[in-house]
């Protein structure tokens, strides 16, 4: 518990640093917010459609396609798989994707989920850094609605109450590293209800000697983020994160290897 309280409080500082240099990285947005009318997934979705949440880290927009969740959700809408749908969403705007999902899964239009469209729902949650976190806490708010969800990713999670995963949650992945001077992911998730989640695994990457190119990050995430954000810029990350969600929609032939070593 303790080591928990002093990681908080080093992710707080962190913040805090983040948050002075955000002047100095035009890529941040200080005061937007993402709004339901930036998605791009018909509503209700038509049976048997798959809808992919990504979540941001820090500050990061919904739109930014610098960073990595912004990247696989395109590459995700590249593949043009049939009945697939990715979207992205900033990690404080859990509500807007609950909208989304209770548009996407309402295929009467009569404002309610019922049992039914519930039960049908097909729905893939990933997110990295806070995101990571915001990915667990969204599935606890699907659990209190009824709606399963089929994977989670976790990337670096960072957060409260991001390592037990709800018992509506089929499959679930943490990826993470343990050798950050300051940021630390979460290195072990568990199912609150192991009859009903399985744990894919818990992946850890080791970033030490390893040549990750971080030439266009500012300067304070390179100080103060180290490891995390190499992490964030690992293409074998993601190409991992892809597999498991690939793997999970049924389509293992297009899907990687996962490797964290």
């Amino acid at each position: 518990m303790k080591t928990k309280k002093l990681m908080t409080r080093a992710v707080l500082m962190a913040s805090a640093v983040t948050a002075f240099g955000l002047g100095l990285d035009a890529g941040l947005v200080l005061a937007r917010g993402q709004r339901y009318e930036s998605f791009v997934t018909p509503t209700p979705l038509p049976a048997g459609s798959t809808l992919i949440v990504g979540f941001h880290g820090g500050r990061d927009s919904w739109d930014d396609q610098r960073r990595s969740i912004r990247k696989l959700a395109l590459k995700l809408r590249s593949l043009n798989l049939e009945g697939v749908h990715a979207e992205t969403v900033e990690n404080t705007r859990r509500e807007v994707a609950l909208e989304l999902v209770k548009k996407a899964l309402d295929t009467n239009r009569d404002a309610r989920l019922d049992a039914a469209e519930c039960a049908s729902a097909r729905i893939v949650l990933y997110g990295q850094s806070f995101g990571g976190a915001a990915v667990v806490k969204f599935a606890r708010d699907l659990e209190g609605l009824g709606v399963p969800v089929l994977l989670t990713v976790q990337i670096d999670s960072v957060g409260r109450d991001d390592d037990v995963i709800p018992p509506n949650v089929a499959a679930a992945a943490n990826l993470y590293q343990d050798q950050g001077r300051v940021i630390r992911g979460e290195p072990q998730i568990r199912a609150a209800d192991p009859s009903r989640t399985r744990i894919v695994g818990n992946f850890k990457y080791d970033y030490r000697g390893k040549k990750i190119d971080i030439s266009g990050v500012p300067w304070f995430k390179k100080i103060f983020r180290n490891d995390h954000t190499r992490m964030e810029h690992d293409p074998q990350v993601w190409s991992s994160v892809e597999s498991l969600i690939l793997e999970a929609l049924g389509r293992p032939a297009l899907a990687g290897e996962i490797d964290g070593r």
